[in-house]
């Protein structure tokens, strides 16, 4: 075991591989880890399931340095890729499937790019204002914050961080752009908190929602999962499943949204009889959001905000057929 199987605790692995596992048992399984990160829960993955194949994704090329080294054990049953997983369709098909048997996604930032303070992720450490996923990427914090208008500065702290301060923040900002620019987190941290009133400081710290924000925008999170979920379902084979955990509820609400519309009929009202086109592709898994237990948080405390999410295909999309190939 290397140095690098201790460097993060997989949010819910047990619960992930408990969900999975009726689709990953069969020799041959194809699983897409969307969300490779440092590659935790695709190790859990492929040593509970020896005969399971792994197409893993991720937009950081340390990442997937960092999960390269830590599943080399795993020999040509590990395939990794360099892309965003709304890419998830050519990724899967550039490594030779028609087809999936399960697919995980943990999404929001990593424990790496946490982690690494000069990532610019974190509030609570001054480091330059970055915030990119994929360091090969243009758009970068800073540049949001030196160029975006202050209407378009206020409607992603708004909708991204719902932010009920969302207008004074931008005003702020664009006012103290003119004299200094905005490089590093502390400098914004600084900004933000003098912008808060005394009584809304005590409710939490300021810039959380703020810098959620620009994660988001930098990296277009809520746009590419929008695509990347429907995607993922399409690739599914009968009998395969999708596992999701969500850190906050915009991305939550995406989710649940795409697993409610295929899961439920799309029949016309008064039909009498359901024709097999109409009927749901998927079945829930969970009953609602599955929240992490008490030990669980305990254990691992970014397991706090988690909310869970699983279903399996069973049916499927009338364009496509169930064969794939190896």
């Amino acid at each position: 075991m290397s140095d690098n199987d201790h460097i993060h605790t997989p949010v819910l692995l047990e619960r992930c591989i408990e969900l999975l596992g009726p689709a990953l048992a069969k020799p041959g399984a194809v699983f897409v880890d969307a969300t490779l990160g440092m590659g935790g829960h695709s190790a859990g993955i492929l040593e509970r399931f020896p005969e399971a194949i792994l197409v893993g994704l991720d937009r950081d090329p340390e990442a997937l340095a960092i999960a390269g080294q830590r599943l080399e054990r795993f020999g040509d049953r590990v395939h990794l890729v360099h892309t965003v997983y709304d890419g998830i369709r050519e990724a899967v098909e550039g490594e030779g499937f028609d087809h999936i048997d399960g697919v995980l996604f943990d999404l929001g930032v990593s424990s790496l790019q946490l982690d690494r303070v000069e990532r610019g992720f974190s509030y609570s450490k001054d480091a330059p204002l970055d915030m990119r996923m994929d360091s090969t990427s243009e758009l970068t914090a800073e540049t949001v914050l030196a160029e975006y208008s202050e209407a378009d500065l206020r409607r992603i702290f708004r909708d991204y961080g719902e932010e009920k301060l969302a207008g004074r923040y931008a005003a702020r900002i664009v006012e103290a752009r003119e004299t200094q620019p905005l490089v590093r987190s502390g400098q914004l941290v600084d900004l933000i908190t003098k912008a808060t009133p005394v009584a809304v400081q005590r409710q939490g710290h300021p810039a959380k929602r703020v810098f959620q924000a620009l994660r988001i925008e930098v990296n277009q999170e809520l746009a590419v999962l929008e695509r990347a979920i429907p995607a993922a379902i399409d690739l599914l084979a009968v009998g395969g499943r999708i596992v999701v955990e969500a850190y906050q509820s915009l991305e939550d609400r995406i989710v649940k949204r795409e697993l409610q519309k295929r899961s439920t009929s799309s029949a016309p009202a008064g039909l009498p009889v359901e024709l097999p086109e109409h009927r749901p592709e998927l079945t829930l898994l969970i009953r609602g959001a599955e929240l992490a237990d008490d030990d669980e948080k305990a254990a691992n405390p970014r397991a706090t905000p988690v909310r869970l999410r699983a279903a399996e295909r069973v049916r499927p999309a009338s364009t496509t057929s169930d064969t794939r190939r190896r």
